[in-house]
């Protein structure tokens, strides 16, 4: 499993951090609650002391999805929509043991993570923007297709995984109770993403392997 980008995000985005792992073995009969607990006090300190608009994290995803032609409050990072869902009601809805761990992750870093089902990835993924002609399922299983133009997430059999980059993964590759194999991207450009990305994959790595011992992770 792996992930590249096109010319034309790199040269427009020269700022983006990008880390990935790969996860095998995983189940939904473990109990991840301590290590989520401590991840939300974590964005739970820093909420307490701004807004999430306020981060730096979440301030350099909306000056990137302006340079993308989108309004930044209407379509929100994952992170951001996460952060402002965390604030109002204390807590996140829990979905899968792998999703609500990385959720946690993603409040105390502001970083969007996305995590995918890797059964369903055909030979990788490429962040592009679309043509137009991509499938994409929403959560509903509805299909779409997304605008041309629109940054996606793209398999090589030309199905989107997520649209608008950070702000929507596809009900098509979610995690569910049958998945037994994931796959990470941690994406940021805020000044500091490269050091916070690594230390934001070492914490998930050891949180990872104490949820699920048996289990194999690997940078992708």
């Amino acid at each position: 499993m792996d992930i590249q980008y096109a010319d034309t995000m790199l040269s427009e985005f020269p700022e983006l951090a990008t880390r990935t792992l790969h996860v095998e073995s995983i189940h939904p009969e473990t109990d991840g609650s301590d290590a989520i607990a401590r991840f939300h006090a974590v964005a739970a300190s820093r909420l307490s002391a701004s807004s999430e608009g306020e981060f730096p994290e979440i301030q350099a995803w909306r000056r990137a999805f302006a340079r993308m032609g989108l309004k930044p409050t209407q379509y929100r990072c994952a992170s951001e929509a996460l952060l402002r869902r965390f604030r109002k009601e204390g807590d996140l809805p829990r979905l899968h043991p792998l999703i609500d761990l990385c959720n946690a992750v993603s409040l105390a870093y502001a970083v969007p993570i996305a995590v995918f089902d890797a059964a369903t990835i055909g030979g990788g993924l490429e962040v592009r923007p679309a043509t137009g002609a991509e499938i994409y399922e929403t959560f509903s299983g509805e299909i779409e297709n997304p605008e041309p133009g629109e940054i996606i997430f793209a398999d090589r059999s030309g199905r989107a995984h997520a649209r608008r980059w950070t702000n929507r993964q596809s009900g098509y590759s979610a995690v569910h109770s049958k998945t037994i194999a994931a796959f990470i991207v941690a994406e940021a450009l805020h000044p500091t993403a490269a050091q916070d990305l690594a230390n934001l994959m070492a914490e998930l790595k050891a949180a990872l392997l104490q949820s699920w011992p048996a289990c194999k992770v690997a940078a992708a």
